[in-house]
């Protein structure tokens, strides 16, 4: 079968590349110093990360901007 058929292409993310000793499973709802961490960076390392999970969620083909939707909303009149 043709790797790119069978999804094995380059678009997906190889295991190989993820640390998992970095990550740790918690609840959903138990407190953590995660958002004063992420507040305390700086804006471009935000950024950063969130392009590096976007490239983990979509593959490579994740390079292209975010869309931009505009949604009209029509103005009662009062």
């Amino acid at each position: 079968m043709d790797k790119d058929r069978a999804g094995l292409n380059e678009r997906t993310p190889s295991p190989e590349r993820l640390d998992r000793s970095a990550l740790s499973l918690v609840p959903l709802f138990e407190d953590s110093d995660e958002k004063e961490y992420w507040h305390s960076r700086p804006s471009a390392e935000r950024l950063r990360h969130v392009e590096t999970l976007r490239r983990i969620n979509y593959g490579r083909e994740a390079t292209a901007r975010l869309q931009r939707v505009i949604e009209l909303v029509p103005l009662e009149r009062r």
